[in-house]
This record gives C-alpha cells, structure tokens and sequence, in this order.
C-alpha cells in the first residue's frame, strides 16, 4: 500500500493510494471463510459448501469489502499521523481511472480532498461596531394602539382598558420589540465584521460538490450553487467561532448544554401557552433532547455563540447610533 499527497493549491489537495493484493487478500480470504462457515446451500451440508463455490458467489462482495476497508483504514491513518485539517470528507477525484474488480489485481484510488483554512483573527478593543438605538414611528405608535384598541373591543372577558393603559402597554411592546431587533441585528453584524476580517478563502468547488455527496442525492446542483452563498458565511463564521472559543479558553460543558435545552424547551412550552410548566416535563423533555445527537449539536453551536459574542461585546469599541425603526427596517 502506498498513499502519496499532491498539492493541488493552498487549500485543495489529491490524494493517491496505490493498492496491492497483499494488503487486501487476508481479509478476502477471511470475509469468505466467515460466508462458507454460515452460508446454505441446497445439496450441502451447512459449513460444508465447497470453497470455490463460495468464492463465485462471494468472491466480488468480498474483495470490494475487503479493499474499501483497507481505503478507510489507511486514509484515516494518513490524516491523522500528517495532522491534515480536512473540510468534510475526501471525495472520488473525477480523474479516477477504470477499475477490473479482480482478485489479484492492483488498484489505483484518488480522491480530492480539501484543508481547512487557518484563521487569523484577533478581538481587539480597537475594532469598531455600529449599536443602533431604535425609535419608534409615530405611525408605528399609532397602527399598534389602533390594532390594541381594537383587540380589547372585541375581547369579552376582563376589565376594558382605557386608552392611558392601551398607550403605555404599546409603548412597553414597542421598547422590547426594538430591543430584540437591534440584539439581533448587532450579534449579526458582529458575525458579519468578523468574518470580513478574518478574511477566509474556502475551496468552495470541493465544498459543493462535497455537499451534494453529504446529501446522499437530497439536494440538486442548482440547490447548491442557490444556497451556497448562505451556507459559506455561516461556514466562515463557524471557523472564527472556533477559533475564538480556543483563544478564549472556552468550552462547552454538559451543564452549558442542560441549561441550554432548559431554555429551549421552556421557550417551546410558552409557545404554546404554558409558561409555567412543572420540573418534571422539563426535566423530561431535557433529557430527550440530550439523547438527540443533532439537537445536541445545534444546541453546542448557539452555547458556542452565545459565549463568544458575549466575549466580544466585553472587548470591542461601540458606537452608538439612534435610527427609526423605518429605516432601520431597510438596512
């Protein structure tokens, strides 16, 4: 067996592994004593079926098991012991050459696979953020207190309300609604700044391709090449992230992960109408969610952005800037 690197550029990279029939024929010949051991045949005795009928039967199963295996073992074991960074997984290069499934043969397997770019980023207090402070329209003011107006008119149950209530309780939602707006707007422009900085370049040709194959055929070329440009800006910020969280010294702990799938589910309930709900539906509903590997993940993301983006706001150089909510809508 021989595994030998090309570098194709800084990021994308092929891989040759030259295959002899000495790194595959013990486990062949293992793979099709195990089938002759269990297989039966009509006119044999179980265990008994002569062996080159085995191996006309098995023979073509068993050599392609025994050399995919012998490709994953020794590609795993490439990339481990060179320390390569890899985006994904290699993929089948398109300059793969036919191939005889024969036992005996030699074969050749190249695959492209793709290096994770190194970030370089620093949070510096020097780095400069835009914070809006939202204000309200007065025909914000006055489309939400006509539609409050007219939601207490038709409501049967409870006190009416006078029209001081009504305009202060807008004025109250209006405030937390231009809160939410702008936290979410500040945490995506610190994404966004960020990003710029770091300056990553990905071998998006590799990455599309690679999830197409990820996909297992659920998503089209064209699906791809629309939702790239999305799928690349999270991308990038997933790298600064990490990168952040090591030079942080963060991490993810099981308790960052209980917490997070407590507000999650609490959040959930409340949807529904039940704010308050007892200890031991949460409790529940928790340990669900942590038996559940993509939750678990999608939950370690948002812990991972919560603390650096907390980090970060600590750091960095505000300024401040008040907008109205019409054209703060518009950025």
């Amino acid at each position: 067996m021989n595994l030998t690197k090309r570098q194709i550029d800084d990021l994308n990279i092929e891989l040759t592994l030259e295959i002899a029939p000495e790194d595959y024929e013990e486990a062949v010949r293992k793979r099709l004593a195990e089938r002759r051991r269990n297989a039966e045949f009509k006119g044999f005795r179980k265990g008994m079926v002569p062996a080159s009928l085995i191996k006309r039967v098995y023979g073509e199963q068993a050599l392609a098991e025994a050399v995919n295996e012998v490709i994953s073992t020794s590609l795993d074991n490439y990339i481990t012991e060179n320390k390569l960074h890899l985006l994904g997984e290699p993929l089948g290069s398109e300059s793969q050459p036919e191939l005889t499934w024969e036992d005996g043969n030699s074969f050749t397997f190249i695959f492209d696979a793709a290096l994770s770019p190194e970030v370089k980023v620093e949070v510096e207090a020097a780095d400069a953020i835009t914070k809006y402070n939202i204000t309200a329209t007065a025909k914000e003011k006055s489309d939400m207190v006509e539609n409050m107006k007219k939601f207490y008119a038709e409501r049967k149950e409870g006190e009416p309300k006078t029209d001081e209530e009504i305009e202060k309780e807008v004025a109250e939602r209006i405030k937390e609604n231009h809160k939410q707006e702008a936290e979410w707007r500040l945490s995506k422009d610190i994404r966004d700044f960020y990003v710029a900085k770091a300056g990553i370049k990905l071998p998006e040709e590799f990455l599309k391709r690679w999830l197409i194959s990820a996909n297992e055929g659920k998503v089209s070329k064209e699906d791809v090449e629309k939702e790239f440009p999305a799928f690349a800006e999270d991308f990038k910020w997933q790298l600064v992230r990490g990168k952040l969280m090591k030079d942080f010294g963060f991490e993810v702990t099981h308790e960052d992960l209980v917490d997070a799938a407590k507000a999650y589910v609490t959040y959930q309930y409340a949807m529904y109408g039940l704010p308050q709900v007892p200890d031991d539906m949460l409790m529940d509903a928790v340990g669900n969610i942590m038996k559940d590997r993509r939750q678990l993940e999608h939950l370690s993301e948002q812990v991972e952005d919560r603390k650096v983006l907390e980090k970060i706001k600590e750091t960095v150089t505000f300024k401040d800037k008040k907008i109205s909510s019409e054209k703060f809508r518009e950025l």
